[in-house]
């Protein structure tokens, strides 16, 4: 086992090797009304590790993911790093052309699903780039060929030997969702998680004890190095919930299994503020703390959860896939409303202008971060990597400051960023005012090309549930007694649902994209 800075393992399949062993009656997975123990973990990663090998997987290989919320989820990342290969997690909203896309751009030989996902798979060219599919399920049927179920991978006698694969190697690679052009593949070796993974359980002091919950889907990386990786490296246990439907599973979950660290995204907050929980979860429930990644939580959110939440705290971070992903995240000891906290252990970050020089505390500048989590790099895609990693420093295309604290508040993504008459102007501090006005769940704000300004901005509004109508009158006159004339948008489009990715990121391409098409 590795010792370098600190790491205890060299690998996934090495870290369940151990606590395979170590904590082989404990409970590591909760799903529904089933306890899965880490030597249960232990046992299937090895079976499944050896069906693989059989069909003529090796090191080096990647092996795509395409997978819901599932035990089966976690042990194919430790079956496959077992053998040396790659897992490439895949995003299961995906459609049939865009899933195509990341098989073959990854190069992966395998591809590992879900029944509930036939549809997208089989009109894919999964079929055709793919060596063989394993398929988890309990309607699987397929018995000849290329298919295979599950039942079948983890029912197979032989085993094989564990690659002994190096912290340098590359453990995993995750799609970025693509601000611009096609997804590229961020790779990340097993330091890069393992960093997040020392690093987080040091920020918030996670135990053996502790219990975390995961609904969020498994294939993005916060929930994969967070929320699936960073509990079992610590050795403590995870409740994993299949679907986010119905809501109201998600909170008897966390009451009945205890759960101590909740694992969640803005959009998830927002509405746990405004439930009416009964009066028993809480009083009874465990938690302590709340953890918030992905995207930016309104101060509204934060506000409402503190005065909810009397024993647990909302801590925010940051991060990107790049960073594996995490970056910083407050304190327990101490949450700054609009930051999104200090680095943590072992990551260095700054706030640097054009020529990458630091600027003072407090000034705006782009965002750098160094240390064990920054990527080695895009597959395929040298001058990418080239132009985003410079002398270990990882560029976040974010922009922000640095207070005298040393925590960090995110302005804006740089591509963003909208200048109107030479002046700057950050959407996301439009937004933050736009949040706060009665009846508004969510907005976006986007810069359209003006012939007498360069750029001007534009809001798209969500209404809360159960708000039929905004006043815009009224609500540029709140604007107004804000924001500078020059920051107030010039148009307010009223939109019943804002696009947003899986994590709840709002995806400003497609409003722009949408503007286009009006255009035209």
């Amino acid at each position: 086992m590795s010792t370098e800075m600190g790491y205890s393992f060299n690998s996934f399949y090495e870290l369940i090797a151990d606590h395979g062993a170590k904590y082989r009656r404990k409970t590591a997975l909760f799903v529904d009304d089933e306890k899965i123990t880490y030597g249960d973990i232990l046992q299937r990663a090895d079976t499944l590790a050896a069906f693989l090998a059989a069909q003529g997987v090796q090191k080096g290989d990647r092996v795509a993911l395409f997978l819901r919320n599932s035990p089966e989820f976690v042990y194919t990342i430790f079956a496959i790093s077992k053998i040396g290969g790659i897992v490439v997690p895949v995003n299961t909203f995906l459609k049939e052309e865009e899933l195509s896309y990341i098989l073959e751009d990854s190069g992966s030989s395998v591809l590992i699903t879900s029944m509930i996902h036939e549809k997208v798979v089989k009109e894919s060219s999964a079929e055709a780039l793919c060596n063989f599919i394993v398929w988890e399920g309990d309607t699987f049927e397929y018995r000849a060929g290329e298919h295979h179920g599950f039942d079948e991978a983890l029912s197979y006698p032989e085993s094989v030997h564990a690659d002994a694969c190096g912290l340098e190697e590359t453990a995993v690679i995750f799609y970025t969702s693509g601000t611009t052009g096609k997804p590229k593949g961020a790779m990340l070796s097993h330091k890069n998680i393992f960093s997040n993974s020392l690093s987080g359980i040091n920020h918030i002091d996670v135990r053996p004890k502790d219990r975390g919950i995961v609904f969020l889907p498994m294939f993005h990386s916060f929930t994969f190095s967070i929320g699936l990786i960073l509990p079992l490296y610590a050795g403590a246990s995870i409740v994993i919930i299949k679907s986010l439907q119905p809501f109201s599973n998600i909170f008897k979950q966390t009451l009945m299994k205890r759960v101590t660290l909740f694992f969640g995204i803005p959009d998830v907050y927002s509405a746990l503020s405004k439930a009416k929980l009964p009066w028993y979860f809480m009083w009874f429930n465990n938690l302590r703390a709340f953890i918030s990644g992905a995207a930016p939580l309104q101060p509204k959110t934060l506000d409402a959860m503190a005065m909810k939440f009397k024993r647990a705290k909302l801590l925010e971070g940051y991060g990107l896939s790049e960073a594996s992903p995490a970056v910083c995240m407050n304190t327990l000891q101490k949450q700054k409303a609009g930051s999104v906290g200090t680095a943590l252990a072992g990551y260095e970050m700054k706030v640097v202008d054009e020529n990458l020089l630091e600027l003072p505390r407090g000034e705006i500048g782009d965002i750098i971060v160094k240390g064990d989590n920054v990527m080695q790099g895009y597959l395929n895609r040298p001058e990418a990597t080239a132009e985003t990693v410079i002398n270990g420093w990882l560029l976040t295309g974010d922009m922000g400051y640095i207070d005298e604290e040393g925590y960090l508040f995110i302005v804006d993504r740089k591509k963003d960023l909208i200048i109107s008459k030479g002046i700057n102007i950050y959407p996301r501090e439009i937004e933050e005012v736009i949040d706060r006005f009665e009846g508004i769940g969510a907005s976006a704000v986007i810069g359209i090309a003006d012939e007498k300004s360069g750029e001007i901005p534009v809001a798209y509004i969500e209404p809360e549930e159960g708000v039929e109508k905004i006043d815009e009158s009224v609500l540029k006159g709140y604007l107004r007694e804000h924001l500078a004339n020059f920051k107030i948008p010039k148009h307010i489009h009223m939109i019943e649902t804002l696009p947003k990715n899986a994590t709840g990121k709002v995806l400003k391409r497609a409003l722009k994209e949408q503007l286009k098409e009006e255009a035209q």
